[in-house]
C-alpha cells in the first residue's frame, strides 16, 4: 500500500538562492537530524541545464537528470548501524522543481518532489518550499504497522528538524557570500 506525505514552509529569500541551496548536494546533511549523522558516500553528478540565472549561484556543483547519490544514515542514533540508501535525479528544473527517486534503500519504493515557488508575504518575497514524498514500506501488515507506529513519525520529524534550520542556514549562507 502506498502513502504520500507533503510539506510546505516559507521562507523570506528568493528563489534562486533557495533553489541552489537544495540543488547544492553538500547540503543534505545540514539538513537532517544531528542524530542521523547523515553524510553523502559518493555522488556521479550528470549536468543540469544551463541556468537562467547570471550570478554565482548556478557554479555550484549540482545534481541534474541521471545524477546517483549515494548516503548512509543511522536508523536508530544509539546504534552504530549505518543505512545506505542511493537516489536517481529523475527531473530537474531550475528555480522550479526537481525530483529523486529510490534506486535502493529501505523503502519499497520513494519518489520526493521538490518544489519551490515565489510567493510574497506582509511585504516580504520569499519562496514556498513543498515537498511531495509518495512512498511504499513493503512487507505487507508489518510494513503498514511499522508505517503506523513509526516510520511517518520519523519522516515527520525530518521535515520539522528542516523547517526549523532552514532559515538559519539560509541567513548563514548569505552572510558569508556577503562577506567575500
Amino acid at each position: 500500500m502506498g502513502h504520500q506525505l507533503q510539506f510546505a514552509d516559507w521562507i523570506p529569500v528568493a528563489v534562486p538562492r533557495v533553489f541552489a541551496f537544495f540543488a547544492d548536494l553538500e547540503n543534505l546533511p545540514r539538513l537532517m537530524p544531528p542524530e542521523t549523522f547523515t553524510q553523502v558516500d559518493s555522488q556521479h553528478l550528470a549536468a543540469p541545464p544551463p541556468s537562467p540565472c547570471r550570478d554565482d549561484l548556478s557554479s555550484r556543483r549540482v545534481a541534474g537528470i541521471g545524477s546517483i547519490i549515494n548516503t548512509s544514515f543511522r536508523p536508530l542514533s544509539w546504534l552504530p548501524w549505518r543505512r545506505k540508501w542511493t537516489a536517481v535525479i529523475t527531473e530537474f528544473e531550475w528555480n522550479h522543481h526537481f525530483a529523486d527517486v529510490q534506486q535502493k534503500g529501505p523503502f519499497k519504493r520513494w519518489q520526493h518532489r521538490h518544489e519551490f515557488r515565489a510567493e510574497c508575504r506582509n511585504g516580504l518575497d520569499g519562496t514556498v518550499v513543498r515537498d511531495v514524498i509518495e512512498y511504499e514500506v513493503g512487507f505487507g501488515a508489518l510494513g503498514a504497522l511499522a508505517n503506523w507506529l513509526f516510520i511517518e513519525r520519523a519522516i515527520k520529524k525530518i521535515f520539522d528538524q528542516r523547517q526549523k534550520v532552514l532559515p538559519e542556514l539560509l541567513a548563514r549562507e548569505m552572510a558569508t557570500r556577503v562577506a567575500t
